[in-house]
């Protein structure tokens, strides 16, 4: 093992690290997708009638949050074979991820609707609007300008956990670096460069969140 930068194996490894960097950032994408749905469907069956329905989501969210994904990564890899359930890693992955940031993200919904002051329903009732037309007309533009900040993180701390499925053998960016090092027993080019990349692909997804932040904000003034 050299401790030498060696420039001519980084162009060479370079392909190869971005192909990795296409499937981190797919698995992001999707997993952030499903954690905003799922997010969605676990605020609402909090918020059901039913008690037991509720306290059973409250519960699940709870235990989700309150254990390590690495965990969850390893159930859903060993477990769902035993039930005859055999997706691959990447899907796995997608899941798992998005799954467990769908019990945070139903937090982050819960306190943006509850930061909505209970006046702005009362007043649209007395108005004749619906509890439907309130909610989309009236509270949800106040709801999503307090959540969007913090949804915007929790997409930067799901892009910053992927390093996690290399423990599943998802060929994301980390899994890639540590393969190309035990193959060239040279750590120290591909591990920089991933380094490098995930740092360019926060900052970038970072700028995106601020922007769409500030467009909704003007957007939101405008209204």
């Amino acid at each position: 093992m050299t401790t030498r930068f060696d420039w001519a194996l980084t162009i060479e490894i370079m392909p190869k690290l971005l192909r990795a960097a296409e499937i981190t950032v797919s698995i992001t994408v999707l997993a952030y997708l499903l954690c905003l749905v799922g997010g969605g469907l676990l605020l609402a069956l909090r918020r059901a009638r039913t008690h037991s329905i509720a306290r059973c989501a409250e519960w699940f969210v709870d235990f989700v949050r309150s254990t390590p994904l690495l965990p969850q990564l390893y159930f859903f890899y060993f477990a769902l074979p035993s039930l005859h359930i055999d997706p691959s890693p990447y899907v796995i992955g997608v899941v798992a991820v998005g799954l467990h940031y769908s019990c945070y993200m139903s937090e982050v919904y819960r306190a943006g609707l509850e930061a909505v002051p209970k006046g702005q329903w009362e007043a649209a009732e007395a108005l004749g609007l619906s509890r439907f037309r309130t909610f989309w007309a009236v509270v949800r533009p106040q709801a999503v300008k307090m959540i969007l900040p913090a949804a915007g993180s929790y997409f930067i701390y799901m892009f910053k956990e992927t390093p996690l499925l290399a423990a599943i053998s998802v060929p994301e960016l980390m899994f890639t670096a540590a393969e190309i090092g035990s193959d060239r027993f040279q750590y120290l080019e591909p591990v920089t460069v991933c380094g490098a990349l995930f740092l360019v692909m926060s900052i970038g997804a970072s700028q995106v969140m601020r922007l769409i932040e500030r467009w909704y904000g003007r957007r939101w003034t405008r209204q």
